[in-house]
């Protein structure tokens, strides 16, 4: 069984509103549809970006300075 939904309250600027209303018709799709989604995508970008810090926590840290010297040695700058 799904989980009803909930209601929200949100205030959106004008012009995306605007354009979410044309989304919304041009996709055949609800409001709540595109923004649930977008929500979502957003938040599985979160988890994989978290994702990512903790699988490169113990790698070394350099500094600025060092990074710019290794690209002009490789020749990238």
């Amino acid at each position: 069984m799904a989980t009803p939904a909930k209601r929200a309250t949100i205030y959106l600027d004008p012009i995306l509103h605007k354009a979410l209303k044309l989304k919304s018709v041009e996709t055949s799709r609800s409001i709540s549809d595109l923004v649930n989604t977008a929500i979502r995508e957003s938040l599985a970008e979160d988890a994989e970006d978290l994702e990512a810090f903790d699988e490169r926590a113990d790698e070394s840290l350099i500094s600025y300075a060092e990074m710019i010297k290794r690209l002009k040695k490789d020749g990238r700058i």
